[in-house]
């Protein structure tokens, strides 16, 4: 398939209400006001202390404003910029609604392994750990696998992040909500088949009854 980032990034942009508060995580996520419907009006927070991030426009660059991952970023009018306290303030005390971050492994207890590789330099544990257990929805935004390698397993084997946290994965080939009885898929991708998607993965997929096309 052609843009796999912006593919994922637009399915889980259809994820965001009006008057969500959401963090998005470096990488792949940064991608998802790109793809906002229009109408939606909700405030996205930068962990790094801002609220407001918009869409970077050409001419309005500034080294002054950079994203949690050091990326020069856009900021509404109505922002504003603020301590690291007070943005972990904000994440530790359940104010985020939603948060969007990518991941190495995730499991079919909604477990995440998304900050280490051992043997691995680690610039810094970021703060996915508490994001994942603060925000109310936590949205894992991912490609499928890592060069044909499983990434979304029976049990992960990679240093926890957090237990149990995630709620949604967004891949380029389906939507798998996380449930008591497992992965469950909800939409797919035509463009793969059912074989093709639970290949790929290797804990066990349950089939939505209410199983849909992926659609963005």
């Amino acid at each position: 398939m052609g843009d796999i980032k912006n593919f994922i990034a637009a399915r889980v942009a259809k994820e965001l209400k009006d008057g969500d508060v959401v963090n998005l995580g470096i990488g792949l996520p940064t991608l998802v006001p790109n793809h906002l419907p229009e109408g939606v009006d909700l405030t996205l927070q930068s962990e790094n202390g801002f609220v407001g991030l918009v869409p970077l426009e050409e001419g309005k660059e500034s080294p002054h404003v950079v994203n949690a991952g050091g990326v020069m970023a856009g900021i509404a009018d109505d922002g504003a910029f603020f301590s690291s306290a007070d943005s972990f303030a904000i994440i530790r005390g359940g104010h985020v609604d939603v948060t969007v971050l990518g991941s190495l492994q995730v499991d079919e207890k909604g477990n995440i392994a998304n900050y280490k590789i051992p043997g691995k330099m680690l610039p810094g544990m970021g703060g996915a750990m508490d994001l994942v257990v603060g925000a109310r929805k936590v949205i894992v935004a991912m490609e499928h696998t890592n060069k044909g390698k499983h990434k979304i397993l029976k049990e992960c084997t990679l240093p926890l992040t957090a237990k149990g946290q995630v709620n949604l994965v967004v891949t380029e080939m389906g939507v798998m909500k996380v449930t008591p009885e497992g992965l469950a898929l909800v939409e797919y991708n035509p463009e793969y088949t059912i074989e093709e998607i639970q290949a790929a993965t290797e804990a066990e997929l349950i089939i939505a009854d209410d199983l849909k096309e992926m659609a963005v």
